[in-house]
């Protein structure tokens, strides 16, 4: 048809350089495999050096374009240095996507009942405020080239609603709620809403992105879930079922394409169903 626009051709991220922290976890290694899949570089930033290399390796040997970075979000004192390094090795990036999940090592004892000042102060710390920080730089990095950008940022559905605590009656995961768990998620949702408002002069798109719970997915883990909370899960959510990380990575891919150019500010949940009841 004359004129007809090329509506696939939005979804693809040809000639785009893409960073993804965090580019190595469950759902992180889907979204850096769904952006090279589309045309995208994909530097995948992450801390687990061998993985990464081997990983970048198995894309380019597919054909995509990747490549790995040691990055650690985690390490506040050093981000603007570690950021301005990628910076002047690849360049502004085009799209910019965190689906990283910084914690301490007692992340399990997170509840109002276990948690310490301490131990919620340092989560926060490295968890929301890295989130918030990378944003900034790299919304600033975009306005100063000065050709737009999507930045996509990993919430939670647990930064929308409260936690359903009855879906882990009868399991082997305690009560389940986390203190620092809701702050954090609830502030990178309400920092993209912000962030959306004043970069949007700049043509920079800021978006959040929520999952519901995913199959595998154990406090950021990739170990096997609990049959019961699998169970008592799916009961309540409109699909019947957890999520798959691919199912995930493809709204990334999305949010990051030219085939949602007129998307900002918004949280998109991708929890098959569970906010909608």
């Amino acid at each position: 048809m004359k004129n007809m626009h090329d509506y696939l051709g939005r979804f693809r991220l040809d000639g785009k350089t893409a960073f993804v922290v965090g580019g190595l976890g469950l759902i992180g290694k889907e979204v850096s495999a769904a952006i090279a899949s589309v045309g995208g570089m994909s530097v995948i930033l992450d801390v687990n050096e061998s993985m990464g290399q081997a990983f970048s390796a198995a894309l380019q040997k597919e054909g995509f374009e990747a490549a790995y970075k040691n990055f650690d979000c985690s390490n506040m004192a050093n981000l603007d240095t570690n950021f301005s390094m990628l910076i002047d090795e690849f360049d502004c990036p085009d799209v910019f996507i965190n689906c990283s999940f910084p914690r301490t090592d007692d992340w399990g004892k997170s509840s109002f009942r276990n948690i310490t000042l301490e131990s919620f102060q340092k989560n926060v710390d490295i968890h929301m405020n890295s989130y918030a920080w990378l944003a900034r730089l790299t919304a600033e990095a975009m306005v100063k080239k000065g050709n737009g950008g999507s930045i996509v940022q990993f919430g939670s559905t647990y930064g929308i609603v409260g936690q359903d605590l009855t879906i882990y009656e009868g399991t082997n995961m305690g009560e389940g709620e986390s203190m620092a768990y809701a702050v954090i998620k609830g502030g990178i949702a309400s920092l993209t809403r912000l962030m959306s408002s004043y970069y949007g002069k700049y043509n920079i798109r800021v978006n959040s992105l929520c999952p519901g719970g995913i199959s595998g997915h154990v406090s950021g883990k990739s170990d096997k879930q609990d049959s019961v909370f699998v169970k008592n899960y799916s009961k309540k959510t409109p699909l019947k079922r957890m999520g798959n990380p691919d199912e995930i990575a493809s709204v990334a891919s999305f949010l990051a394409s030219d085939a949602a150019s007129y998307i900002t500010g918004a949280t998109l949940m991708v929890d098959g169903g569970w906010t909608a009841i």
